[in-house]
């Protein structure tokens, strides 16, 4: 059947107005050219659609059903049109991001809090995850982008940083190495010490980094992910070696964080995203925030000095 979208419209303004000269005005065309657009229409269907001998102009029978669902799919179309070109402008749609859990607890948060504030319609799912597991999300396409301290030496995955943060030993309060300053590998010996399991990428780091010593703190529990060390120390289980993005932010009642040192163990943790993979807007919003925010922090560190 040849007829246009612009045909079923101009069909539908007249028998919502009863007139041709009316709905001509409504569609933005001459009537002459109206005219033509409803002939047409009925030649392609075969049928009469509309009653021109009274006024005003009525649907036939099968104009009246044609009318409804004409004006349903125009209805239809219509909202899915203007969701495309909301979901295309980045403010509806869906951002899946995939997070190592000391990120998801304690960092990502406030930047949720500041995108939803712009794009309240997008929906934001966050797969929190160990470190292998956030890169597999993204190198399969399960999550847009990911935050994550591996991923670097991936040739399929693009790595932006965003922070350095050191590793910290988290212990109760009243633990008398809550009173030092810093607190050596070493000294760790000394006490109950928790860690999160071999495969853990951030055990890793912590073997990697330790590998010369001689006496290394020896593992009375495991967990699986960082943050579980932490109810372990509040618990007063012992003390953990914890990235310091793991720690609650502010003042907690119950453990406190401080800087381990001999050696220093670091690790950063950046935006990771399949490499060639475009970003849909909403995502992309996303991503932008966070890396933006990073930029910010980073030139406001290396700014010189005034002299």
């Amino acid at each position: 059947m040849k007829f246009s979208l612009g045909d079923l419209e101009a069909f539908v303004a007249v028998a919502e107005r009863g007139s041709f000269r009316g709905a001509a005005e409504a569609v933005h065309v001459s009537q002459p050219a109206l005219s033509r657009r409803i002939d047409k229409l009925e030649a392609a269907l075969g049928v009469r659609l509309l009653v021109r001998s009274v006024r005003p102009v009525s649907p036939t029978a099968i104009g009246r059903e044609f009318y409804r669902k004409t004006r349903s799919l125009l209805d239809e179309l219509g909202s899915t049109l203007l969701a495309i070109g909301e979901e295309a402008a980045g403010h509806s749609g869906a951002v899946t991001v995939a997070c190592v859990p000391s990120a998801a607890y304690y960092y990502l948060p406030d930047f949720i809090r500041r995108y939803h504030a712009q794009f309240p319609r997008v929906r934001v799912q966050i797969k929190d995850d160990d470190a292998s597991g956030v890169l597999d999300a993204v190198v399969r396409g399960e999550a847009d982008f990911g935050i994550n301290f591996i991923g670097t030496q991936e040739p399929d995955i693009e790595f932006q940083p965003l922070l350095r943060e050191r590793f910290v030993v988290a212990c109760r309060r009243d633990h008398p190495l809550a009173r030092k300053r810093s607190v050596t590998w070493t000294e760790l010996c000394q006490y109950e010490y928790m860690s999160v399991g071999k495969t853990s990428g951030n055990r890793l780091l912590i073997d990697q980094a330790l590998a010369e010593m001689p006496v290394r703190p020896r593992c009375l529990y495991e967990v699986r992910h960082v943050v579980g060390l932490l109810g372990l120390v509040e618990a007063g289980l012992g003390v953990a070696a914890v990235p310091q993005l793991a720690m609650p932010p502010g003042k907690h009642a119950m453990v406190v964080g401080r800087p381990l040192v001999d050696p220093m163990v670091s690790r950063t943790v950046g935006l990771i995203r399949r490499r060639g993979r475009a970003l849909t807007p909403a995502a992309h919003a996303f991503h932008h925030l966070l890396a933006s925010h990073a930029l910010k922090k980073n030139s406001r560190v290396r700014k010189p000095r005034a002299v």
